[in-house]
């Protein structure tokens, strides 16, 4: 089904289509299955999924009055994949030490390991091990929550040493474990706000690197630093970071081809994949959403997951997601505006252009 037909099938509560897809609401966090008796939703809040452990796997609740988990499609590939999702569930349940490997699921489950992972991406939009890292990572995070103490949490989570929580918890937490448990607090940042040819530009970094990027007017940019980090101490530190906003600056002036620096970002497996696949186009050169969601869940399909990961990229400029336009040409979304969009696609053009 198409996007806009599986569309038609919510909006007419098609019986057919139930168990075949489920519907998640971006502004609620929840999923439901095609015939919900609840209030239909803006189609701009509204993403597909083929299965509700993939809608799970994005952050997303199950709709406790349509009940989307029961009655899904029996087709063989749609049940092999709910069976890795519970092996792996099983797996770190029982503690082991960042879920089974690919053969060990096939094993389990049948079947080649290479047409198992296959079949598995283009359903989940992530492969198994992604799969895993992010429920490890869900577990863990419930834990702190809970008031589990981060040794507990940890090993209930799967994590077999402590050296595999901490070399990952930068990248997926933004912060260490501890900070985390207590929401944040202690999670250290410095800013820096400058000119650039787009505006006035604010970096701000950890100690591990650039966490948030925007553009605008002083007051606004430092409010929005804020509201995206409510519980962070954040200081300016227009010494320390001098270097990387003037990388940056750089950039914009053309005097570089791209910004490289180190991040400090976190997101889902799915949103790492597609800022993963921004940091591969070169500058100068422009692809579609549609593109991009063939290459990352093998489904142009997917285009509209594939944008909403591009707009929640909170390191615009260093994660090139400028460089994403419609498939008719249109320039499509930018969190700064299609004019500030537009500048960065026909600046590296020019540049890409002239080094010809």
């Amino acid at each position: 089904m198409t996007d806009q037909s599986r569309w038609q099938a919510v909006q007419g509560r098609d019986s057919a289509a139930d168990g075949r897809f489920v519907y998640a609401v971006t502004s609620t966090g929840i999923y439901c299955r095609p015939t919900c008796p609840s209030r239909r939703p803006l189609r701009r809040n509204v993403r597909f999924f083929d299965l509700p452990e993939a809608a799970e796997h994005e952050g997303f609740r199950a709709c406790k009055r349509c009940r989307p988990l029961a009655g899904i499609s029996t087709d063989n590939n749609v049940a092999k994949v709910r069976q890795i999702c519970g092996f792996i569930d099983q797996e770190l349940e029982q503690g082991a030490d960042g879920g089974p490997s690919l053969a060990a699921i096939a094993k389990r489950i049948g079947g080649s390991p290479h047409h198992l992972q296959r079949t598995f991406k283009r359903l989940m939009g992530v492969t198994p091990a992604q799969y895993g890292d992010a429920r490890r990572l869900a577990r863990l995070k419930a834990g702190l929550k809970q008031g589990e103490s981060v040794t507990n949490a940890m090993y209930d989570a799967g994590y077999g040493a402590a050296s595999r929580l901490y070399e990952r918890s930068n990248g997926q937490l933004g912060m260490t474990p501890a900070s985390y448990a207590k929401g944040g607090k202690g999670a250290r940042m410095g800013y820096a706000i400058t000119n650039s040819p787009l505006g006035r530009l604010l970096v701000a970094a950890t100690e591990q690197g650039v966490c948030f990027l925007s553009l605008g007017e002083d007051d606004h940019l430092i409010a929005e630093l804020h509201k995206e980090y409510p519980l962070a101490e954040i200081a300016a530190d227009s010494i320390v970071l001098g270097d990387w906003v003037a990388e940056v600056v750089a950039y914009l002036e053309g005097r570089t081809p791209h910004p490289n620096l180190p991040l400090d970002v976190q997101g889902t497996a799915f949103q790492r994949r597609v800022w993963q696949e921004l940091m591969q186009i070169p500058a100068g050169v422009t692809t579609t959403y549609s593109d991009l969601a063939e290459t990352i869940s093998g489904k142009a399909s997917a285009r509209r997951a594939v944008a909403r990961g591009c707009a929640t990229n909170p390191v615009s400029l260093i994660i090139p997601c400028h460089r994403v336009v419609r498939g008719d040409g249109g320039l499509g979304g930018y969190r700064w505006g299609l004019e500030r969009k537009r500048a960065l696609i026909d600046g590296e053009r020019q540049r890409r252009e002239d080094a010809v």
